[in-house]
């Protein structure tokens, strides 16, 4: 693995790791007040256009973090559609 093959990897679990605070969060506190559904709707189509990218030019380090943000992106849009039609405590 190259130094710049390494600062990728890097960058991308940053970037990934970042959603997960959100998704706990909508979790643990059963709501998702405040979270705007189209800003997660758009990041998740920019996000399969970065997957597939990836795939095309066969980069596994884009390839891994989109998908794995893919899945966040998607849980934060999930779990805000649930809690919002099935509120805690109602």
């Amino acid at each position: 693995m190259t130094a710049i093959d390494l600062l990728g990897f890097v960058a991308a679990t940053l970037s990934t790791a970042s959603f997960l605070p959100q998704v706990i969060r909508i979790w643990r506190l059963r709501t998702a007040e405040g979270v705007s559904l189209i800003t997660f709707s758009v990041l998740a189509a920019g996000v399969t256009l970065w997957m597939i990218y990836g795939i095309a030019r066969h980069d596994l380090a884009i390839i891994v973090a989109n998908g794995i943000t893919l899945v966040l992106t998607l849980a934060v849009v999930v779990l805000t559609l649930h809690f919002r039609r099935h509120p805690a405590g109602k």
